[in-house]
């Protein structure tokens, strides 16, 4: 039985074309499962907190040693390690903001980028130990970033495609939804192609 782990976080709610196209391609590979479960992690809906002291120093003590509000901290970090642990899918829709990806999405990797659990070091080497699973990056933008003059400005993809290979995640699917603020042309013309892609995604998959 598949899991799938569905992370949206546009601040647009429901008007964003990440979270649609990300739930979109979720729901329809949950259906090409039979028997797959569907976990939702809506960011924008029920925003982390920005990690603070209890965490950082909550994480680093014995269960034990932590203070009520270090345990608070350290057990939703925990929580959603375990929910990418039991994925045998994700799915990210990310809306850009600012040329980077959503606070919301940063303070979700602040909480699962996490010394000895997620990530370790061997000598000088990284080594990521979240493995085995395959991710479906879904990102959204108003201009092209994809290629063309803006290309470099795009710091929300490799940004979250670098911190998934550092915990171990390195298979993934990338999906543009881009130039949708170009003219309602454009923003039909990317709606049209990122439905093809989804549908694309789904065959390979299947």
């Amino acid at each position: 039985m598949s899991h799938i782990l569905l992370i949206t976080s546009s601040p647009r709610g429901s008007d964003s074309l990440s979270k649609r196209f990300a739930s979109d391609l979720a729901q329809q590979l949950s259906e090409q499962h039979p028997g797959a479960t569907l976990t939702v992690r809506d960011l924008y809906a029920q925003p982390l907190p920005h990690i603070d002291e209890a965490y950082v120093a909550g994480r680093t003590m014995p269960a034990e040693a932590r203070s009520p509000a270090q345990a608070q901290a350290v057990g939703l970090a925990e929580a959603l390690v375990a929910e990418l642990q039991a994925a045998d899918i994700i799915v990210i829709g990310s809306a850009m903001i600012n040329f980077g990806p959503p606070s919301q999405l940063k303070a979700w990797f602040d909480y699962v980028t996490w010394p000895g659990v997620t990530f370790s070091y061997d000598g000088k080497a990284v080594q990521g130990l979240i493995k085995g699973k395959k991710v479906y990056l879904i990102t959204a933008s108003g201009g092209v970033f994809a290629e063309g003059p803006y290309a470099p400005y795009d710091y929300q993809s490799g940004y979250v495609k670098h911190l998934l290979g550092f915990i171990g995640l390195t298979d993934v699917e990338h999906l543009r939804v881009e130039g949708v603020a170009h003219g309602p042309d454009a923003a039909q013309a990317a709606i049209v192609n990122a439905e093809a892609a989804v549908q694309t995604l789904l065959a390979s998959a299947a």
